[in-house]
């Protein structure tokens, strides 16, 4: 009989895996075309009826390819029928109606190459830039009342111009949606799979489980092709400055392996602003390593290697002579950059404001522009550290911001923290507003899109100290506070009659992939993860989910909602619009008010929290206290058991839970069945362990992080260490290949006693404080 495939099953993919069967059993041919054709008939995707001898075109493309064997084609019919969001999304409907738009005369969606949107206009200038743990409430378009003092308070506190300018000549993306912490979300985008179906832990870098050699390691597996190898594609030069946070283990993990030309930056969730070093109060983490290596390194054809001080000088950056960059768990310098751990006769030494992290960053970013060759178009990511621990900001931003509260009225900031994520806030406009001045001074900025983003919403907890104000929760939960982010896009692509408008469809951080793709004019299918999934399977491996992001240009040009199917949030919550489940434990459950952190919360967090919950010392996680009851409250966790139920829409700010009212209850439970379903497709490869390699070639390198697996020939340039190198690089080696010999047998008592030595946890040293003039 027929096979008949329903259109919860249908996608292009499945029809190309399906297609690909009967490239592998030549015997299956008709069989194959019957069933593309069904597929393509039920979910309104089909070209119009055709002879068997002329297969569909998703076929033909699969044919040639032969790529997946037929068991990795009957697995992804088993995930799309388990409900996994990789299935085909629906016709984008009105935000408004609800009504069907955003389709070409063929019924297909539509690019800008269609006729829509921008039409046929040349490839632009994309500028993809990425905020690092920003509040909701710590962006100027988000303060939007001043009638209580509080409010007026909270005006005059945050001051971002350049990021208002921009949306005010933009399109505000109000429902813009990521996963609730770092790396997952950097590895979505660059990936275009949402982070269930590419990563959901911030593992360390260091890590790596020999037996996999695909995805055994931290961040993106090794064979998902990234968006600036497609871009590269579509003929973009390909560029990025900062934070990478997707994978360090293998040269093809980092971003010269995903497509850019260069790059500028470091690998991991953090590092120090001025020293580069990995303290403690950067991640929360001490690795195997024993946190004595520099993260920053400057990528690109000729040299691949670390930031040297010669490199510095020439970001803008002259070393004082008497630091001696020493990266270790406590921060070499205060949150301005002075000395604090008293050098000899250098112990009053102060870094200048452009060795600064973020100014070595903005000055290449800069230069890429400045030399750019326009008769080619620019893909420039630039992927902020701000606004992401350590709180540190030159004295000059601390300076120009006290000014600025006084002079919008307002009073002293009263917490030490806040006081300094203000600055930083402050900072990160002033680099955005850099780059727009750049683009307009070359002429570049009429073709150019901008687009804005955070990857999570703001931390919460001390000493993270952002603010989602009036969203709940923030960083760790799939609350709005931590999964709703700040964004917008910008720039002369946008089309004129958008400008100043709100989007209120809603985008995930993994939809720019293919949204990017279909502006450059390429394909966003992966061959090379498919191609990969024969191997895979042969092997017992897990296979590679493909790319499951969505285009949204024309949505975002239209006012079309591209996702109102289930979209997989996390594990333990899902948004099928404009219905939102959330389930289990929740931690940072709270509403932080118009001022937060303030003195009051700074008096209350050793006893009351928030505290940062995802300490892990040598791997191992590090609880704030053995009793659960505890942990909850230093973390003000809530549980959603078996599933808390919001209208979104509605009530944005989650106040009203609908789980116990009757007339919800179906919903509730078909949610609850949905997200089941969309869990069985998690994709969660064991990623192994750390491992000491990857200490022994930092070593290598001078102290350095970098690629540790099959890195032979992958540095170039590097200057041979000095004979007083060579003796530090032993000695390094020799302590932690012997602290790691000994790692099994470290009790959970001293680690305990490390963390509280260390301030993390309630007892130890101040994290914040109430200042002295209030």
């Amino acid at each position: 009989s027929r096979l008949r495939v329903s259109s919860a099953l249908a996608s292009p993919i499945a029809v190309v895996r399906l297609s690909a069967m009967a490239a592998c059993a030549s015997d299956l041919m008709p069989l194959t075309q019957e069933i593309a054709s069904s597929i393509e008939l039920e979910s309104g995707l089909a070209e119009p009826p055709r002879s068997r001898a002329s297969p569909p075109r998703w076929a033909r493309v699969a044919l040639a390819a032969c790529a997946v064997a037929v068991p990795a084609a009957l697995a992804l019919l088993a995930q799309r029928a388990a409900g996994s969001s990789a299935a085909p999304p629906p016709a984008p409907t009105s935000v408004a109606t609800g009504h069907v738009v955003g389709l070409a005369e063929d019924g297909r969606p539509r690019t800008p190459q269609d006729g829509s949107g921008n039409g046929t206009r040349k490839k632009p200038h994309v500028v993809l830039i990425l905020a690092d743990d920003y509040g909701w409430g710590n962006l100027g378009v988000h303060r939007h009342f001043n009638r209580t003092e509080d409010q007026k308070q909270a005006q005059a506190e945050v001051h971002t111009p350049n990021l208002d300018h921009l949306v005010r000549h933009g399109v505000l993306l109000e429902r813009h949606y990521a996963y609730k912490i770092c790396s997952p979300s950097r590895s979505s985008l660059q990936s275009g799979r949402l982070a269930v179906h590419v990563n959901t832990v911030n593992t360390g870098v260091t890590y790596w489980n020999l037996g996999d050699n695909v995805s055994g390691f931290a961040g993106i597996p090794r064979n998902m092709t990234g968006i600036a190898q497609k871009m590269k594609e579509g003929g973009y030069k390909t560029h990025m400055v900062g934070k990478w946070d997707a994978g360090m283990a293998t040269p093809q993990h980092t971003p010269l392996g995903r497509g850019y030309d260069t790059w500028l930056g470091y690998f991991q969730h953090a590092n120090d602003y001025w020293n580069e070093g990995m303290p403690l109060a950067s991640t929360g983490n001490l690795d195997i390593c024993e946190n004595r290596f520099v993260d920053f390194s400057l990528y690109n054809e000729t040299y691949r290697g670390p930031v040297t001080k010669a490199i510095r000088k020439e970001l803008g950056c002259e070393m004082c002579p008497g630091h001696l960059q020493i990266p270790n768990i406590k921060s070499q310098v205060n949150a301005t950059g002075c000395n604090q751990l008293h050098n000899g006769s250098f112990s009053n030494y102060c870094l200048s404001d452009s060795c600064y992290e973020e100014a070595m960053f903005n000055h290449r970013a800069l230069d890429i522009i400045q030399s750019h060759d326009t008769s080619h178009p620019l893909f420039l990511f630039y992927s902020f550290h701000l606004l992401h621990t350590p709180l540190q900001v030159p004295e000059s931003y601390l300076a120009q911001l006290d000014q600025l509260v006084k002079e919008s009225g307002g009073r002293p900031i009263d917490s030490s923290n806040r006081r300094l994520y203000a600055a930083m806030v402050l900072y990160m406009d002033t680099m955005v507003g850099k780059i727009a001045s750049a683009l307009k001074a070359r002429d570049m900025y009429k073709d150019t899109l901008v687009i804005f983003m955070s990857d999570n919403g703001g931390p919460v907890y001390e000493p993270g100290s952002a603010n989602n104000h009036p969203l709940k929760g923030g960083k760790y939960s799939d609350w709005e506070g931590g999964v709703r982010t700040n964004a917008f896009v910008s720039g002369g692509y946008v089309p004129e009659d958008r400008l100043g408008k709100a989007f209120e469809g809603v985008i995930s951080i993994a939809d720019w992939y293919p949204t990017l793709c279909t502006i450059a004019g390429v394909d966003y299918f992966d061959f090379e993860a498919n191609a990969t999934n024969h191997y895979l399977f042969q092997h017992g491996l897990p296979t590679l989910p493909p790319v499951d992001g969505r285009p949204q240009w024309d949505n975002i040009v239209s006012g079309a909602n591209g996702r109102p199917d289930p979209f997989h949030l996390s594990e333990r919550a899902l948004l099928h619009w404009p219905f939102k489940l959330v389930t289990a434990k929740q931690e940072y459950s709270f509403y932080q008010g118009e001022l937060f952190p303030n003195c009051t919360t700074v008096m209350e967090y050793s006893e009351n929290g928030p505290l940062f919950a995802d300490m892990k010392i040598f791997g191992a996680s590090m609880k704030l206290s053995t009793n659960e009851t505890v942990q909850d409250q230093l973390t003000l966790t809530s549980d959603c058991g078996d599933g808390c139920l919001y209208n979104v829409l509605e009530d944005p700010e989650e106040h009203e839970d609908l789980s116990s009212d009757p007339s919800y209850a179906d919903i509730r439970s078909r949610l609850l069945q949905t997200l089941k379903d969309m869990n069985r497709g998690i994709f969660s490869p064991d990623r192994g362990s750390a491992t000491l390699q990857a200490c022994l070639v930092g070593a290598d390198l001078g102290g350095f992080y970098g690629p540790f697996v099959d890195s032979e020939t992958f540095y170039a340039g590097l200057e041979p260490l000095s004979s007083q190198q060579q003796r530090v690089r032993d000695k390094v080696k020799s302590d932690i290949t012997g602290l790691n010999a000994s790692l099994d047998r470290i009790p959970e008592a001293t680690k305990e006693e490390f963390v509280a030595n260390h301030g993390i946890k309630p007892g130890g040293s101040t994290l914040d404080s109430c200042l002295p003039h209030i």
